[in-house]
Parts: structure tokens; C-alpha cells; sequence
């Protein structure tokens, strides 16, 4: 719903902030509550989870982060509260080397993952989190607005991932959006 907000960190708690804009006080999970500072003014990378009864924001210091987030809870039986933690103690390339590798010593040792959940993240992420990490999800600006707009939409992030690598960069962001939701639909 949101790609982004910028504003003053006015609250650091234990597991999120509250970043104020236009007189508007989010409260935003984080990955790394205390990374923040009060009184800083930022831009957070935002995620929001809108459920039958929570509306909630996660949020992230870089675009790249976020993708790994959203990678992340793409794995059955991952959700947002468990992936927070993965990001915050684990590097992104200790993580993706732990999942090609299938070294699930390595993520099982963060909270809540267990053997099951374990196995599922090498078998829905292997081979998948280089696009993370070598941008190819943000080759333009707009795509990664269209990947939020389709997962906005609802759209599986396996899906959007496949549509927006099809779809010509240099159109408008409308008419990229026209042309993905044509290819959703067939």
C-alpha cells in the first residue's frame, strides 16, 4: 500500500518505531529498532500487511531489504514476525549462501525456525534471492513500484516476479501496469 515513508523518528521501541509524518506518527516494525535514532529524519522502505483484523506496516532501510523480506514470507509457513528477525541478525549473503548450500544448522538457528521451516526456505528460495542481490528486481525504478502495485493487488510474489521481468522498462508506469495485468490474466 505505502512504498515508502519519509519523516522524523519520534519513538524506538523494542521491535519497532513510530516515524512521524505530516503530524502522523506510524508505528513500523523493524527489523533493527535501535539501528534508528530519535529525532532522525529517514525514509523506511514499507510493507503492509492488511489482515481480517490487523493492518500493520513492516519496515525497511533499503529497497533491497525489503526484497528479501518479501522473499522471505513468500515461504509457507514464514511469516512477517519470523522473517524480521532473520534479517536483522543474518547477512544477506550469509542467508542466501545458507540456502543454496542447504546448510540448515545456519538457519535454524534463528528464532522460530525449526527443521520443517527450514527445509521449506531451501525448497521455495534456492536460486532465487540473487535477483535480490544484484538488483535485477530493481533494473528500473519503476519496476519495483509495479512489483508493489501487483503485490498490492494481490498477486503472488512468484508470479509478479515472472510478469515484471516480461514487461518493456521503457514504458510508462502506467502502461506497464496495463500490459502486467494482461499477462496475469491469460
Amino acid at each position: 500500500m505505502y512504498g515508502y515513508i519519509k519523516g522524523k523518528i519520534t519513538e524506538i521501541d523494542s521491535n519497532n518505531i513510530v516515524l512521524e509524518n505530516n503530524d502522523i506518527g506510524y508505528l513500523i516494525y523493524v527489523p533493527n529498532p535501535y539501528s534508528y535514532r530519535l529525532n532522525e529524519v529517514v525514509t523506511v522502505y514499507t510493507y503492509t500487511k492488511v489482515g481480517e483484523d490487523e493492518y500493520t506496516l513492516y519496515g525497511f532501510q533499503s529497497r533491497e531489504q525489503k526484497e528479501l523480506f518479501l522473499k522471505l514470507i513468500s515461504v509457507k509457513g514464514l511469516g512477517p514476525k519470523m522473517a524480521l528477525p532473520i534479517i536483522a541478525t543474518g547477512s544477506f549473503t550469509s542467508i542466501a549462501d545458507a540456502i543454496e548450500n542447504n546448510n540448515l544448522s545456519y538457519l535454524k538457528k534463528f528464532p522460530k525456525i525449526g527443521d520443517k521451516v527450514a527445509k521449506q526456505m531451501v525448497l521455495d528460495l534456492k536460486g532465487k534471492l540473487n535477483a535480490v542481490n544484484t538488483g535485477l528486481f530493481a533494473k528500473e525504478d519503476f519496476t519495483d513500484e509495479l512489483t508493489e502495485v501487483l503485490l498490492g493487488l494481490g498477486y503472488k510474489q512468484a508470479d509478479v516476479k515472472k510478469v515484471a521481468n516480461k514487461i518493456d522498462s521503457s514504458l510508462s508506469l502506467e502502461e506497464q501496469i496495463k500490459e502486467a495485468l494482461k499477462l496475469m490474466l491469460k
